[in-house]
């Protein structure tokens, strides 16, 4: 497996919408996902689409590592693929998040998201899957999705100055 470069705000591969994946069994394909997925566990991250990488394709990696679901009715999860995902609001209900992203190193920002959310889509073994996500993982998937439509997370916030560098939120951030 292979460490893949992760793109920054700033690079245009972030802002273009990608394309759906032809063929979820391609050996390619499956080499890209465990790419994918050790550039995000190496970045400490909960997920990480194909744009990010600098491959324009529907596709995403994501996980819920024991701890950042705490106090949420969402449990852990392994490191997974959605290939091709569809999501859909469960309901209008929205709740404010505190977001990062790989792509922009060293912030964070409160973005609305809505609270509890419908997926279905393909995983890395080529299977359809389909789901309610709430919690951490309903964001995670909301944050990864818009990747694959060219949009960064401060696109979503109303309010840029609820944004900031990560030791500053850390310690004020919890303001809203």
């Amino acid at each position: 497996m292979t460490l893949l470069k992760i793109a920054r705000m700033g690079h245009p591969v972030l802002l273009q919408p990608a394309r759906a994946v032809t063929d979820p069994q391609a050996p390619a394909l499956r080499t890209l996902v465990a790419d994918m997925i050790e550039t995000m566990l190496d970045a400490q991250g909960a997920g990480l689409a194909a744009p990010q990488v600098h491959h324009g394709l529907r596709l995403f990696v994501y996980q819920v590592p024991p701890g950042r679901s705490a106090g949420e009715d969402d449990p852990p999860c392994p490191p997974a693929a959605l290939i091709n995902p569809v999501l859909d609001p469960v309901d209008t209900e929205m709740v404010d998040r505190l977001e990062g992203c790989l792509s922009i190193p060293g912030m964070r920002g409160w973005v609305p998201r809505y609270r509890r959310i419908a997926y279905r889509g393909i995983n890395g073994q080529g299977q359809p899957v389909h789901g309610v996500a709430s919690g951490f993982l309903a964001n995670v998937l909301q944050h990864e999705y818009d990747h694959l439509d060219g949009i960064l997370y401060p696109m979503r916030m109303p309010d840029l100055g609820r944004m900031g560098f990560d030791s500053e939120m850390a310690r004020y951030g919890e303001r809203t």
